[in-house]
């Protein structure tokens, strides 16, 4: 155990990370509960993902204006396409967005195979490179995080269910290139699914779970030399159950 990786350089610019996607991904998760859609985001994130990687193909710069044209085009167009599926087959609408992440991870793989940094390439879009983030990297995503949650609670009622799919698009897609799929997806489901039962303060235990479980596993993957974006999964969800316990008990002592 090393206790000079606590580096806040590093971990702190990781941890804002964390707390933007969560700011947008508690909200949004708490949608696709409701919805019960929950392998929604991971599609997404995939197809997301599947931009990313046929971008590179033309030899873009991680982090340049068409990785970032082409993975939002990618997403949205997915989104699209999701939100005519729960008009048309809603009754299988949950297979559809399971069949879809299942060609987009493979179209990715395919697309890597003359790569011969392929394997390394698509672990970095699967478990993320959080710890090498900077604060000029989170600009952009502060950026989609104000515009989502502004239009996500200023339309409050009126929001348009193609609107849910726009903006859910938009926050995976800057998400997915920070934290990877695998923390996409235990941001947006762990955190709302412990809060499930809660309704008025639902939203800020959610966050807080969430960046407690962030907060732990940046400094456990440093002190321990683990994989960060696997620690911080495993911590959101011991986090998330700890979470859930107490809610149970809020609820029952309320009832």
């Amino acid at each position: 155990m090393n206790w000079d990786s606590l580096d806040i350089s590093i971990l702190g610019p990781a941890f804002v990370a964390g707390l933007l996607v969560l700011a947008t991904h508690v909200p949004l998760g708490r949608e696709v509960l409701r919805r019960g859609i929950i392998f929604l985001d991971l599609a997404i994130a995939q197809i997301a993902g599947l931009g990313v990687i046929i971008a590179y193909s033309f030899g873009w710069e991680a982090g340049g204006w068409q990785i970032q044209a082409i993975a939002m085009s990618a997403a949205l167009a997915g989104a699209a396409f999701l939100y005519w599926c729960e008009k048309c087959w809603v009754e299988v609408q949950e297979a559809i967005i399971g069949c879809v992440f299942v060609l987009a991870a493979c179209a990715g793989i395919l697309a890597l195979s003359a790569n011969p940094h392929g394997g390394e390439a698509l672990k970095q879009l699967l478990a993320g490179q959080i710890l090498w983030v900077s604060y000029e990297q989170l600009i952009p995503v502060l950026a989609v995080t104000v515009l989502v949650l502004a239009a996500w609670f200023g339309l409050g009622n009126k929001r348009h269910p193609l609107m849910f799919y726009g903006l859910f698009a938009l926050a995976v897609t800057s998400s997915v290139q920070v934290v990877g799929v695998y923390l996409v997806f235990a941001s947006l489901i762990i955190p709302a699914l412990a809060v499930r039962r809660l309704s008025s303060n639902g939203l800020i235990y959610g966050f807080m779970t969430g960046a407690i479980g962030y907060g732990v596993g940046l400094c456990l993957s440093a002190l321990m030399d683990w994989p960060s974006g696997a620690t911080i999964v495993w911590l959101l969800a011991m986090s998330g159950i700890l979470s859930m316990s107490l809610t149970v008990r809020l609820v029952k002592s309320v009832e």
